[in-house]
């Protein structure tokens, strides 16, 4: 696999020369200061790619390019946004740019509640916990509908955690929850979210599947074209927050995608820590189910809870088991090699527990250089082993 690395470009408080040090040689990046659906033109992705290629580097996948909420719904000035996303595809596949990552998740992106959530190391990591976010969404954003979207029991548990809350930890739970996670979209006021949740009323996950469907209809035949590879993310939490339908959580969706628009770009970013958040993905399985349109691998782990809640882990605990599911993407290498493919997959270690210095330091959450450097090495150490136990 092709080691990698996520910038967010010139304001990234790790800067290129440091993820070359980590051993990364490819750059997973984007254009994050266009997030509004215009067109990514060719001058200003050869900026992008020149920085990159000044460090020794590669940008190697594009994650990602925005899907606005208008081709989601299929509302308002959707065509033009399509126009638009198309045409980014085929100006960075003209580029050399062989990747895409993008998802399609309503409304909010990956979602955590707590972003310094204390480790037994003395680490810190994120979390998701489902009695905060039904605390928050049924009771502080007050969403209507909301208490009926959740069982009696987490109600009250979620009521309970709630009232040991002070005015400043609910203000810290909504910020974590609304304003926005590195390569998000939108950054959102509790009146916003409101809206834009309420826009999504009525729209059922067969509604979203069809539009999702409808728009790879129209962007796989471009990146055929220009000799991209999509990947589309999965949804993070893989289940449905704020009432809104999640249609990329299991293997039945991705199977219903990939059988709707059956073309090897079609394909997949397979998320070990997204997916892995459900009980019933086995994320092993499914990278040897769907091997051929395995595009692009974020490794990350988590260690699950009962009720929905998760904590990311250490890369090789938790969950997922990490080994397994290595071994499963370097058979899907070797298989690719003796049809004559380019076989070689990107990945990059997903997310890391803020360590050591950076915490006296600034960083984004999930995104600190310590934590994905003790990932990526460990990482490393799996891929080796099992290569040589193959060789």
């Amino acid at each position: 696999m092709e080691q990698s690395w996520r910038w967010f470009g010139p304001n990234d408080p790790v800067p290129l020369d440091h993820v070359r040090q980590a051993g990364a040689t490819g750059v997973v990046t984007a254009l994050h200061h266009i997030y509004d659906g215009r067109t990514w033109t060719p001058e200003d992705i050869a900026t992008r790619q020149q920085m990159v290629a000044s460090a020794g580097l590669t940008w190697n996948v594009c994650e990602s390019i925005p899907v606005h909420t208008s081709i989601k719904l299929r509302t308002g000035p959707w065509r033009q946004y399509v126009d638009a996303w198309k045409d980014s595809l085929a100006n960075l596949g003209r580029a050399g740019v062989p990747t895409v990552c993008y998802n399609f998740m309503p409304v909010v992106d990956w979602t955590r509640t707590n972003l310094m959530y204390p480790m037994p190391s003395t680490g810190l990591a994120l979390r998701f916990d489902m009695a905060e976010f039904a605390a928050y969404d049924a009771f502080v954003l007050r969403r209507a509908g909301a208490e009926s979207d959740y069982a009696a029991d987490l109600l009250e548990r979620a009521a309970r955690v709630l009232a040991t809350k002070t005015e400043a930890e609910i203000e810290q739970l909504e910020t974590n929850i609304i304003a926005g996670l590195p390569g998000g979209e939108d950054s959102y006021t509790r009146e916003g979210i409101r809206d834009r949740i309420a826009a999504f009323d009525g729209v059922t996950p067969a509604d979203m599947r069809a539009n999702l469907i409808a728009f790879l209809k129209e962007v796989v035949p471009v990146a055929e074209e220009v000799g991209v590879r999509l990947g589309i993310h999965p949804d993070d939490p893989p289940f449905s927050l704020f009432g809104l339908p999640r249609i990329v959580s299991t293997a039945a969706d991705i199977e219903t995608l990939m059988a709707a628009v059956d073309h090897r770009a079609n394909g997949l970013t397979l998320c070990a820590g997204s997916y892995g958040s459900r009980p019933d993905n086995d994320v092993p399985a499914l990278a040897a189910r769907f091997g051929e349109r395995v595009h692009f691998v974020h490794l990350r782990n988590v260690s699950r809870d009962g009720d929905g809640s998760f904590t990311e882990s250490d890369h090789l605990a938790g969950d997922v088991n990490m080994v397994a599911l290595i071994a499963a993407l370097l058979a899907e290498e070797r298989r690719r090699a003796t049809l004559g493919e380019k076989a070689t997959i990107p990945m990059r270690p997903d997310h890391g527990h803020l360590l050591g210095f950076d915490g006296d330091r600034r960083s984004n959450p999930g995104y600190s250089y310590i934590g994905r450097l003790k990932g990526l090495a460990e990482l490393r150490g799996i891929m080796t082993a099992v290569e040589a136990l193959v060789a």
